[in-house]
């Protein structure tokens, strides 16, 4: 069974690049050209990943896209589970948007480049480089731009339903004023399960829930409006299960 695996894990990682680089060009020379051209780039960013997870056998069920308004930005939070996330991301969020990212998926040949015009690195062992990514994602949400962070900072590869939530994106919330828009992804870990590498075909399904407005600036607010949110994911984590 586990040769079925592997030989069904290159076929898709095979596709994977393939569509990558036939399609790099059309999503970064529009965003090269204009920021405006984020319309083009993400419809072959979804291009690229719709083909790819109906070709893999991988389907896409979301719930709640009625609590996204498209004219407003959110700042979006999601429980980070498997590497499975970056095609997640553009098949379920109705917006163009950025992402905030460890830096060392920049060093991925092509993939690094072609999400790195979508996406903000940040090495969080530095201080200056949190400071630097914090400064561009209030420039983009005062642009009127969506942001995607995963809160928990890295992938959740123990048997917890999150790990703790980093404080960094609501602060940011409080700040702006933009709401945070809580998501839940499940089932991608099912597809490529903790510890390994291997993929199988299956469904993710993705849940949005209502907005949540940030609290006025406090002493506490950050880590009330923090814990907060991450009662709202976990919840709809474990109703969902």
């Amino acid at each position: 069974m586990k040769v079925f695996q592997v030989i069904y894990t290159v076929y898709s990682v095979s596709i994977f690049i393939l569509l990558m680089l036939l399609l790099s060009v059309f999503i970064v020379v529009p965003i090269l050209i204009s920021d405006r051209g984020d319309k083009i780039s993400f419809f072959f960013i979804r291009l690229w990943a719709g083909i790819w997870s109906f070709l893999s056998g991988i389907r896409y069920e979301v719930h709640g896209l009625e609590y996204i308004d498209k004219s407003r930005p959110y700042i979006y939070i999601f429980n980070h589970r498997s590497f499975l996330d970056a095609p997640v991301i553009p098949m379920s969020i109705p917006q163009e948007l950025r992402a905030l990212g460890k830096k060392e998926l920049s060093k991925i040949p092509v993939f690094g480049y072609v999400v790195g015009k979508f996406a903000i690195w940040v090495d969080r062992t530095s201080t200056e480089s949190r400071r630097e990514s914090v400064a561009r994602l209030i420039k983009l949400l005062e642009n009127g731009k969506s942001v995607v962070v995963a809160p928990e900072g890295t992938r959740n590869n123990t048997s917890s339903t999150l790990l703790p939530f980093q404080k960094g994106a609501f602060r940011l919330s409080i700040e702006t004023r933009i709401p945070i828009l809580p998501m839940a992804v499940l089932g991608a870990d099912k597809i490529m399960k903790r510890g390994s590498l291997l993929l199988s075909p299956g469904k993710v399904r993705i849940y949005f829930s209502k907005a949540m407005t940030p609290p006025i600036q406090s002493e506490n607010a950050v880590s009330e409006f923090c814990e907060k949110v991450r009662d709202r994911v976990e919840a709809m984590i474990l109703t969902n299960e």
